[in-house]
């Protein structure tokens, strides 16, 4: 058999095996929407190292902040980009197009390399919610969690400022491509909840009040470990989930009250690369005043 028939056949072969490979790509590669482009964990040593590579985001209140922060670290609190919206539903996010005003006027673009470092106690696990909040903005730039928060930089013996620093600020363009695939929203779950995995981060009191039919229950502080509240490894959260019971088959909903302590626990479930995952930003107040229940 020459070698020109056998090509033909392997060609022939090849283009048989191509929708096949494609749809195997399809249900085993994530979508890119659906988590974050570059989303990771950074230690204190390194960011002290690396500090004027990076724009570092204090995610604690405000008053946390001006008592001591990370040198040139930027106050940004859950609080400050949250309101009451139209319906009542407290605790909702600014629309994306005043948040790219927002970061844009504090010099952050969208591809500009991010830390983001809170205290989950004090914070309420406001740097999750702030690295789910760019992933959902479709951040380009390298997002990175400081490992172990405040803490481990006062553990390492850093310095910390207090008060406002002065700060020369150049105002960017920020152009915002929100990912829906990172949030779910109420219309969603009222129509297709089974076809979901919800769980619910509140507190055991929050839960036996009221909680969404069909949810399982799991507080957010079972997400970070140790007293510098490091997010559970990747190991140590599908451990956590299949005790619970958690269908990862299923996209996984996570939910509290304004979608604050769900974003911390749907970034340690993206930190630790398990499969697609969903902030309810709307949480307990969305699903407590939806329309028609």
């Amino acid at each position: 058999m020459s070698d020109k028939v056998l090509l033909t056949m392997n060609v022939r072969r090849l283009s048989r095996l191509l929708p096949l490979v494609l749809l195997a790509l399809a249900l085993f590669v994530p979508a890119a929407g659906a988590r974050a482009a570059d989303l990771g964990l950074i230690d204190a040593a390194a960011l002290k190292g690396t500090a004027g590579k990076w724009v570092i985001l204090d995610a604690r209140p405000r008053g946390e902040w001006l008592a001591g922060h990370i040198p040139g670290a930027i106050s940004f609190c859950w609080e400050d980009y949250t309101r009451t919206d139209s319906k009542g539903v407290k605790y909702s996010s600014f629309p994306a197009n005043e948040l790219a005003a927002l970061l844009g006027a504090q010099g952050i673009g969208e591809r500009t390399a991010l830390v983001i470092y809170g205290d989950a106690d004090k914070s309420w696990g406001g740097e999750g919610y702030d690295a789910w909040l760019f992933s959902w903005l479709g951040h380009r730039g390298a997002v990175r969690l400081l490992n172990g928060g405040i803490q481990a930089w006062r553990s390492a013996g850093f310095p910390l400022v207090q008060g406002a620093e002065p700060r020369q600020v150049r105002r960017v363009p920020y152009q915002a491509q929100p990912k829906p695939q990172t949030a779910v929203s109420t219309e969603e779950l009222q129509n297709r909840k089974d076809g979901y995995t919800l769980v619910d981060v509140r507190s055991t009191l929050e839960w036996l009040k009221g909680r969404i039919p069909g949810a399982v229950h799991i507080s957010w502080e079972d997400f970070y470990t140790g007293k510098e509240r490091r997010p559970l490894s990747g190991g140590e959260l599908r451990k956590l989930l299949a005790k619970h019971g958690v269908d990862l088959g299923k996209p996984v909903v996570y939910y509290c009250l304004g979608g604050v302590r769900s974003g911390y626990a749907w970034t340690v479930h993206q930190l630790a690369g398990l499969p697609e995952a969903r902030n309810y930003k709307g949480g307990w107040e969305a699903w407590d005043k939806r329309e028609g229940r």
